[in-house]
């Protein structure tokens, strides 16, 4: 059975380098979400980082789609994953509940 997990993203370049990769980064998540894997994506406020919420077998699956992110293989981001078992989603989320 699949997992959730949370890839929170960290800038750590200026803001103009991530702006130069999001065609890319853009591009690679619609592929995740295409194959299955990411559910659901966007920008922290302030803009500084990301999170990803995919769904993988397990922890080294989550970090094995997160390291291919063009910001992280650019060295433009540093990811921390974090595994979630949801356990209460309200009505429209229920895609979150594994």
């Amino acid at each position: 059975m699949a997992s959730i997990f949370i890839a929170s993203l960290t800038y750590t370049v200026p803001i103009e380098e991530i702006d130069a990769l999001l065609p890319a980064h853009l591009e690679w998540l619609k592929a995740g979400h295409a194959s299955g894997q990411f559910m659901a994506w966007g920008p922290r406020e302030p803009r500084d980082g990301g999170l990803i919420f995919i769904r993988a077998q397990n922890r080294s699956e989550a970090e094995r789609f997160a390291a291919s992110d063009p910001f992280i293989t650019a060295g433009a981001a540093k990811s921390e994953m974090i595994e979630w078992t949801p356990r209460f989603v309200g009505p429209g989320l229920e895609a979150l509940s594994g």
